[in-house]
């Protein structure tokens, strides 16, 4: 596979995990992922069998995600991806942006971690207030 096709086919997982997260499919978020993968933001990081409940928990709205920067390095990437999510009802919006990690499995690349960063209207970028969402932790 070129450069540009490894390219390519990371930005189509990011856009399957953008339109996955608009459309509430779950099952569309997860494929994106390692079987290990995590998602990071509000002060922890929680694996994918968390994902489900953090999804209902969340706003609903629509993800809008900007082109990501990607550096290659063999069979792994890391990349960071702008990110802009208006809320379906008030369309209230947060603003902020990715940092992945991604490898080249049997089924093509996926998503090994995603955390997000929030940009606030003070101009501070952070990963955010502790959650409401609780999970049982070991």
């Amino acid at each position: 596979m070129s450069p540009t096709d490894d390219m390519v086919e990371i930005e189509q997982l990011l856009a399957r995990y953008a339109v996955g997260m608009t459309r509430g499919d779950v099952g569309r978020v997860l494929a994106v992922f390692t079987p290990d993968g995590t998602y990071s933001a509000f002060g922890d990081s929680y694996p994918l069998d968390a994902f489900p409940a953090l999804i209902a928990a969340a706003p609903k709205g629509l993800f809008l995600v900007g082109t990501p920067v990607i550096e290659l390095d063999g069979d792994a990437a890391t990349g960071t991806q702008p990110l802009c999510f208006v809320e379906h009802s008030e369309h209230a919006m947060r603003i902020g942006y990715y940092n992945d990690t991604y490898v080249r499995t049997r089924q093509g690349w996926r998503l090994r971690t995603r955390a997000m960063t929030f940009i606030r209207r003070s101009g501070d970028h952070d990963s955010g207030r502790p959650h409401a969402f609780e999970r049982s932790r070991p």
